[in-house]
């Protein structure tokens, strides 16, 4: 057995007895997620659907939607599979063949496929998907693939083939599921990918191999695998009607098992769709119906609660008795921790029996290990043009933004054609693709107004008065704005009244620019860095008129609103923010928003409002104009520098070019400089503004 080979069966994490730590130090934060997780449950029930006839009308836009969700709308090319078998083996009962295919060019599908020794007619076959499991020798990997390799061949010694698949990151070529999750690689987020779309792509190819395979009954094909390969058996059920019947084991629970409970906290990348139309889990599973499906699980599984299991079986019953067929659908749970055990092989054996060769009888033969890892590798070395490690930078295509991917003429003249009309299809898609988690696309949310206004001490009495306006952005995120403005003299402060304001900036700080306002206003120990040098010099420049001031506002997580935590429980809040279907950054552009409208209406009317910033996030505040009632100019600092690691806002780079495209856009609308930038950085913006046609403000660069 496995004596030379190290195995080793990894979750992604371990959830800690409290995993949901990260929002227990953060109350406010913590009802936040709960209100969002609720809100989506009653939006999304399929308790909603009455009828079958309102299913069926339904179930072709939600598949169209989980395509999406998984960065395969539109489908990649399927391309030549090229696949190559590179060694049999043989055993007494059954043969595995070691293949290889590409799901497209240079995206290599490691597998072994278990045949009976005897094929006399095409036979049921399983796609098995595989669960994190590390097997690997002096650095090589030997694939997750030869971990399970126990069920291939239990389906083989029963009358069965049986394709077992590698997986992205624990394959024989490794690839990344981590991203978010321990790589801070959260453009993944802007760029709609998820390492889930790579493993539904990689099923729907391995499909169509054994399509190509005579021994294979192409209407008696299942899917099963457990943990990561539970989740891959609903992706490829849900997505390809060629299943007809699948078991996922401990591969589903509830959304709110994964944002409130915390399993996120267990989970890599792959086990998430990009959730851009907001639902709950259980939709996933329905789009399985009516075919064959058994939900399985174990009772003491803590990054899939025994809870979010029934709720998920519950809420996908319902659609299984529409269709009058809930024999068609199963639960088993049996005892024990997230652990691959003979009881979970046992009832989905017996399922597939049942449902793909109609045989109801005993299973007599237990699963077991045949083999050394290395007797079932299928490369002696990675092939010289594989993609599989840098997958995440193409697999999900990114958009110019002007119905083409250029950013020349042509695209030029295609928004001159009709400005107005491109702005509209922007800002519409935008809207649905990157900002549905907005409050005001929430058809039961109504803007609550409500203010308090407080005027704060500041440390340097006699220069500036600072006003503190108290709002709420949306249910359990409360913020302020502070409105600063210069004394006419050095005696006590006035009595500022907001009305009397004639011209504002409202600036939005990153941390660094809150701490240094901060310490320029609050602060009366320690000597000044340059940076907050230069904050006050910003601050004496933009309130040295009479009615000048400037609003300095901090959005969640930043400033006096940061979270609580270690990097790493800050890395699971941002990960629940994508899950409901957002980001924090976007959720921040809906904050900011939220400061102009309250701004606004403490100012008198007609009074010159402009927004700024000057570091990182310049994409915000363009973005955040695109939204409002035009402002009188906005001024940014740096757009080629706004998109720092750390900042993302979901499917933008599925919709535009991110340096390119909010600027023009807000010209339309808004004169907007660009500090630090040089017109060549910008080719597009620069052609587009300076055409005579441009309909729209004056874009003016302020190079270094």
């Amino acid at each position: 057995m496995l004596s030379r080979i190290g195995v080793l069966i990894v979750l992604t994490a371990t959830l800690a007895d409290a995993a949901d730590r990260s929002l227990q130090q953060n109350p406010e934060l913590e009802k936040y997620f709960q209100d969002q997780v609720s809100q989506i449950e009653q939006q999304e029930s399929l308790l909603n659907y009455e009828t079958l006839d309102q299913w069926e009308a339904a179930r072709p836009k939600l598949r169209g939607q989980l395509f999406d969700m998984l960065g395969l709308s539109p489908l990649p090319e399927r391309t030549p599979l090229r696949a190559q078998v590179t060694g049999t083996i043989e055993e007494a009962e059954f043969r595995v063949e070691k293949i290889h295919f590409q799901s497209s060019p240079g995206l290599y599908v490691t597998g072994n496929l278990y045949l009976p020794k005897v094929v006399e007619k095409p036979l049921p076959t399983i796609l098995y998907v595989c669960g994190h499991a590390r097997v690997e020798k002096d650095g090589v990997s030997f694939g997750n693939k030869t971990a399970y390799h126990h069920h291939g061949a239990w389906f083989a010694r029963n009358g069965y083939a049986c394709l077992t698949i590698d997986t992205l990151q624990l394959g024989e070529i490794a690839g990344i599921h981590h991203g978010t999750y321990r790589y801070d690689r959260w453009w993944w987020n802007s760029r709609g990918y998820t390492p889930a779309g790579v493993e539904a792509w990689n099923c729907i190819r391995a499909l169509d191999y054994l399509e190509t395979r005579s021994e294979v009954d192409a209407d008696r094909i299942g899917v099963t695998g457990r943990s990561g390969g539970g989740a891959y058996s609903w992706w490829i059920a849900a997505l390809d009607d060629r299943i007809k019947c699948a078991v996922p084991v401990a591969g589903i629970t509830s959304l709110r098992n994964h944002v409130v409970d915390g399993c996120v906290e267990g989970h890599c990348d792959c086990m998430y769709m990009v959730n851009t139309y907001r639902w709950d889990y259980a939709t996933v599973a329905a789009l399985v119906a009516p075919r064959p499906l058994l939900i399985s699980n174990t009772d003491k599984d803590s990054i899939f609660p025994l809870d979010g299991v029934v709720h998920v079986h519950q809420q996908v019953a319902h659609i299984y008795d529409l269709y009058n067929q809930p024999q068609h659908h199963g639960l088993h749970i049996t005892e024990g921790p997230h652990k691959d055990t003979q009881e979970l092989r046992v009832h989905a054996f017996r399922w597939f029996n049942r449902w793909l060769r109609q045989d109801e009888g005993l299973i007599e033969t237990a699963a077991t290990k045949f083999f050394e890892p290395e007797q079932l590798k299928v490369f002696s070395a990675p092939p010289n043009d594989q993609e599989n490690t840098v997958i995440d930078e193409t697999f999900v295509p990114a958009s110019f933004g002007v119905r083409g991917t250029d950013g020349g003429t042509a695209a030029v003249d295609r928004v001159l054609a009709d400005p107005e009309q491109w702005r509209q299809q922007m800002v519409s898609q935008l809207r649905r693709q990157c900002f549905a988690a907005w409050p005001d696309s929430q058809q039961h949310w109504k803007p609550d107004n409500s203010i308090r206004l407080e005027r704060l001490p500041v440390a340097r009495d006699g220069v500036y008065t600072v006003s503190r306006i108290h709002f709420q952005s949306q249910q359990h995120v409360n913020l302020f704005v502070d409105v600063v403005v210069r004394n006419v003299d050095r005696g006590a402060p006035a009595d500022h009244s907001l009305s009397e304001i004639q011209q504002l900036e409202l600036f939005y700080a990153d941390q660094q620019h809150w701490d240094d306002y901060a310490f320029q206003i609050f602060n009366t120990e320690g000597s000044a860095t340059d940076s907050q040098k230069a904050f006050d010099a910003y601050l004496h420049k933009h309130t040295a008129g009479q009615g000048h001031a400037v609003a300095v506002f901090a959005p969640r997580g930043i400033g006096s609103h940061a979270y609580v935590g270690d990097k790493k429980k800050l890395t699971q809040i941002e990960r629940r923010y994508q899950l409901i279907g957002t980001t924090c950054d976007t959720m921040r552009i809906w904050d900011l928003r939220r400061a102009l409208q309250i701004v606004r209406s403490q100012i008198k009317s007609g009074a010159k409002l402009a927004l700024a910033e000057s570091g990182t996030h310049g994409g915000t505040v363009l973005l955040a104009s695109l939204f409002e009632e035009p402002v009188d100019a906005v001024r940014i600092h740096r757009l080629t520098e706004h998109t720092p690691p750390s900042f993302a806002v979901l499917n933008l780079r599925k919709v535009m070019d991110t340096n390119q495209i909010p600027p023009a856009l807000a010209a339309l609308r808004v004169p907007v400089l660009l500090q630090h930038v040089e017109r060549t950085s910008l080719p597009f913006v620069d052609q587009l503004t300076s055409d005579k046609r441009w309909p729209g403000k004056a874009v003016q660069f302020a190079a270094p």
